[in-house]
């Protein structure tokens, strides 16, 4: 199986688990629900990229800013930067606190399309962490994983919002987006 085929794969699960009334589509709507939005895959949009480590003492712990006041305390435990079409972004990658060695970092983020093409929040990102040939710490970045956080599909739901230095300025169609509206 082929990239693109991955990641249909893991759209396709993810929307049957959603099927099932365990994730954040209202009961209400349940029955009419047929699956999530999303930008077609684009192999172009993953990337493995150094991570650059945080300090790993008390100035690592970052309240992040939620949608419903409630404040999210993470470590920042470092940042990636990102080669896109219109330059290089840096951007700020979270753990839980306590946590020093995750196997997934939170990349919360907005970019050109949030608003218009996708939830006017942001999009998140659960990005893997391992190890490159010399032990350096690497992360996939793949921006096909984009997801909207919980609170875009109902109330109820506490979203940490990205914090401003992840603001991308240039459009970053992949991932998850808002349904197509027909005309």
């Amino acid at each position: 199986m082929g990239y693109c085929e991955d990641v249909q794969e893991f759209r396709d699960r993810k929307d049957a688990h959603f099927r099932t009334g365990k994730g954040p589509i209202p009961e209400d709507v349940l029955d009419e629900f047929t699956g999530l939005s999303y930008y077609g895959a684009d192999r172009g949009m993953s990337y493995v990229l150094p991570l650059t480590r945080a300090a790993l003492d008390a100035s690592a712990e970052f309240t992040l800013e939620t949608n419903t006041g409630e404040p999210r305390v993470m470590a920042r435990y470092g940042t990636v930067t990102v080669p896109m079409l219109e330059g290089e972004y840096t951007l700020s990658v979270f753990a839980p606190l306590g946590e020093d060695a995750p196997q997934r970092v939170f990349i919360p983020f907005r970019d050109a399309t949030s608003g218009n093409e996708t939830y006017g929040a942001g999009r998140y990102l659960d990005a893997p962490v391992a190890q490159d040939e010399a032990g350096n710490p690497i992360v996939n970045v793949d921006f096909n994983m984009a997801y909207h956080p919980y609170c875009a599909y109902s109330d109820g739901w506490t979203c940490p919002l990205p914090p401003r230095e992840n603001w991308l300025p240039e459009a970053v169609r992949a991932g998850e987006r808002l349904p197509v509206q027909a005309n």
